[in-house]
């Protein structure tokens, strides 16, 4: 059966998350059902990153298998009809082969964190942004960013309810900019435990107030210990923005299987 890939954006502020529930709704609920609306075909989709409640996305992927033959930009432009007027939009449609895998073929993910510091509040990005209102200083969140890159256990930065098998990760890049008024968390790694982007966004977040030594955020790794974890922050600054694929020999870990940020 003929699969095709989807490059996806969507706010996530009225969604239960990626991932398909019961009694909420879901991304993933409503790109099947624009599928069987266009098609008549009941498909499954699969995201290579399980975005949480509230978490957008500017270049999620997708995939899913589908009868006949379709252009990808049929497919698209279908999707994007049926969507209306929900807030996901499918960005690009293509057929791939059958062995590409949306999350098993992925081999680094990429994310956005965004904060607004000033004083004044957010009236045009609620919901997209952490509203802080306190000036953060970012070099001394970098000073404690560059102790949590590399491989690790991220007990500390990891959800009670997170899946994965192992809190064992390697964090790739962890880049901290400001943009006016605007200060960026830029992360990326093969993948990540269950709200760690978002816990560590939190803990950088006391050191950004002066509330915390940037050394602390070393100690509060070592301690594996949720409970040392700063406040998590809110899902509403959180985008994930692209997902990289490689060789096949650089696909089929299960660790790239395992992205809940």
């Amino acid at each position: 059966m003929p699969r095709y890939k989807l490059l996806i954006e969507y706010d996530g502020t009225p969604y239960s998350g990626w991932q398909r529930q019961a009694n909420a709704p879901s991304v993933q609920q409503s790109l099947e059902a624009a599928i069987q609306r266009f098609s008549g075909e009941a498909a499954l989709t699969f995201g290579a990153g399980r975005t949480d409640s509230g978490v957008h996305a500017t270049g999620q992927v997708a995939h899913f298998d589908l009868p006949g033959h379709w252009t990808g930009l049929r497919i698209r432009d279908a999707m994007n009809a049926q969507l209306r007027p929900e807030p996901i939009a499918v960005l690009e449609a293509e057929p791939v082969a059958d062995a590409f895998d949306a999350r098993r073929s992925a081999v680094k993910r990429h994310y956005i964190y965004r904060v607004l510091d000033r004083r004044a509040p957010a009236a045009l990005e609620i919901n997209r942004v952490w509203d802080v209102r306190k000036h953060l200083d970012i070099d001394a969140m970098q000073r404690a960013a560059d102790l949590l890159l590399g491989w690790h256990d991220f007990t500390t930065f990891r959800s009670a309810d997170c899946q994965a098998k192992s809190p064992m990760k390697t964090l790739e890049r962890l880049e901290i900019t400001r943009d006016g008024e605007h200060v960026l968390f830029g992360v990326s790694a093969r993948s990540f435990l269950h709200n760690q982007v978002r816990s560590m966004v939190g803990t950088l977040k006391k050191v950004g107030e002066g509330k915390w030594p940037f050394e602390r955020v070393g100690e509060v790794l070592e301690a594996r210990d949720r409970k040392a974890c700063g406040p998590v922050a809110p899902p509403g600054g959180l985008y994930l923005v692209k997902v990289d694929y490689g060789s096949p020999a650089e696909q089929s870990s299960e660790d790239a299987a395992e992205d809940e940020a």
